[in-house]
């Protein structure tokens, strides 16, 4: 079963005990060890080096990899027998107050988890004398997102199936969906992979376009697929998958470094044919609009007169407002 965001910082919690006890571990021992792929522990790795007692010059976790083995080069001086007591500086101390105190207010967080965050707040207000006060006046309000996030966590916490309204900006529209969540992940954004009873397939959901979510009472029970791999970026076209073909100047070259794609041919003015898939070419209609006069969709020949449609309604309507 994929992890979660609380049950993945408890493992990389312990894999910094796991990797201080085993200098020059093998990727492929400790993955094992973890029940986790690869991949997986590599992002793991590449998060743990901006973790430590501070952001002092040696204070942080200076572990990496060559991709076989795992090197901790300073894990005698992060020891228990030579680390100094932990001192948080005034700034460092109200920042933590006002974060904890604004997490214990999301919404969906397990009862559990706000009676140990605040019995930790307790005790840091102690700590920290007059920095505390300081903290007591100053608020964190957060967005939708982090009251989803933390449904979504519960969720997959509780085994409970999600309701969803969700806005697609490929058909510009809110649907109505029932969800069986698998995990959550970040590659840029925040998602959800779940699978989706009205699609009856897996699917993806960014959490910032999730206009009302409900916890429901029905047990999730999602297929037993393996989770997706996102070692080469979230979006991985398949070969079976329609071709669309883009044309763009010099000032849309960003595209080929943005998109998957089979193809970038280089073209007399400096610009690029670019094919690439795309499972919902109409999708790409909003990359039309977004390029204007640095690009064009050549086809397939309905796509392209669609995206001309849509930038003509577009300046149609910017002609009304002006």
């Amino acid at each position: 079963m994929a992890a979660n965001a609380i049950d993945q910082t408890r493992r990389m919690l312990s894999l910094v005990t796991y990797l201080r006890e085993r200098p020059g571990a093998h990727v492929a021992d400790v993955a094992r060890a973890f029940g986790i792929t690869e991949d997986e522990l590599i992002s793991d790795l590449d998060v743990l080096p901006m973790c430590g007692t501070s952001f002092r010059g040696g204070d942080l976790l200076d572990i990496d990899t060559d991709g076989d083995r795992i090197w901790w080069h300073n894990a005698d001086a992060s020891g228990e027998s030579t680390a100094e007591p932990l001192r948080l500086a005034a700034d460092e101390a109200t920042s933590l107050l006002v974060a904890a105190r604004a997490v214990a207010t999301l919404p969906g967080l397990r009862e559990s988890d706000r009676d140990a965050l605040l019995r930790a707040t307790a005790k840091l207000e102690a700590a920290a004398g007059e920095a505390a006060g300081a903290s007591s006046r100053l608020s964190v309000t957060f967005e939708s997102e982090g009251g989803v996030f933390a449904d979504v966590d519960r969720a997959i916490s509780e085994r409970r199936r999600l309701w969803l309204r969700y806005y697609s900006p490929a058909r510009d529209e809110l649907t109505e969906r029932t969800v069986d969540p698998i995990r959550l992940f970040a590659v840029g954004h925040t998602y959800l992979e779940g699978w989706c009873h009205l699609s009856e397939a897996r699917r993806t959901f960014r959490l910032d376009r999730v206009a009302e979510i409900r916890l429901l009472d029905e047990r999730a029970e999602p297929p037993a697929i393996e989770p997706r791999d996102l070692s080469e970026g979230l979006v991985q076209p398949a070969a079976e998958d329609p071709e669309v073909v883009v044309e763009v100047g010099p000032g849309g070259r960003w595209v080929a470094e943005y998109y998957p794609h089979d193809s970038a041919e280089e073209l007399p003015d400096g610009g690029l044919r670019i094919v690439l898939r795309s499972p919902d070419p109409a999708s790409l209609r909003r990359l039309a609009l977004r390029l204007g006069r640095d690009g064009r969709i050549v086809s397939p020949p309905e796509l392209a007169q669609s995206a001309r449609r849509a930038a003509t309604e577009a300046l149609a309507g910017y002609g009304e407002q002006v």
